[in-house]
């Protein structure tokens, strides 16, 4: 009986892409509205009042959107978008996720620490393995061996330094943390997935680790 419901709450999730018309769900999509003075301006939580424009959540088609006039196009009126309007979007993405781990600290949802942090990956309760991109390589290499153990392997973050995590977490020195699975850590990938269309989740030189 409940088959509707989730079926139509599903099409209310899925918005058109104004770059390239595809339909798609709006954990794939930024959200942007005409702001004061026709301005375009992101709405990364998807609550400001006006009409919706939504465009793939990358680089390429925010900065194709901005370009080609594509914003006015889809709300048949003058509006405008920045220069910068796809470094905003990086920008405030990231400040969305270190906002998000301070708030999931405080609710318990993270942990910090090499052994506690290695614990929760063997136990499977680990969503993401969050590693300050600055941290030293040799603790980093363990807890990836440790994740690549588990089935799906446990997706690891690598994008703000150990100062950027400290002042989120409120804490000095953080260099390993892990999100625990749950509602919490599956609305922070949303954002870190969304991330991803407009900078690495991992520094380059990770990618040549062992």
């Amino acid at each position: 009986m409940a088959e509707p419901a989730v079926t139509l709450a599903a099409a209310e999730r899925e918005r058109r892409d104004i770059v390239t018309g595809e339909v798609m769900d709006e954990a794939r999509l930024i959200r942007f509205v005409a702001g004061p003075g026709g301005v375009v301006v992101p709405d990364l939580a998807r609550k400001l009042p006006g009409r919706g424009l939504w465009v793939a959540a990358d680089r390429g088609s925010v900065e194709t959107a901005a370009k080609k006039g594509l914003f006015a196009r889809a709300a048949k009126a003058k509006v405008s978008a920045p220069p910068d309007l796809a470094p905003m979007v990086e920008s405030l993405l990231k400040r969305r996720l270190l906002s998000g781990l301070g708030l999931a600290r405080r609710a318990g949802d993270l942990t910090s620490g090499f052994e506690k942090v290695s614990a929760a990956i063997t136990a499977g309760r680990a969503a993401w393995l969050i590693e300050a991109s600055d941290g030293a390589a040799d603790g980093r290499r363990k807890l990836w061996a440790k994740t690549r153990k588990q089935s799906p392997p446990t997706p690891m973050f690598g994008v703000f330094t150990a100062e950027e995590l400290g002042l989120a977490l409120g804490a000095e020195n953080v260099i390993h943390t892990a999100f625990l699975a749950g509602r919490a850590a599956d609305r922070w990938a949303q954002d870190a997935h969304r991330l991803s269309g407009f900078c690495p989740l991992l520094p380059e030189s990770w990618r040549e680790e062992p």
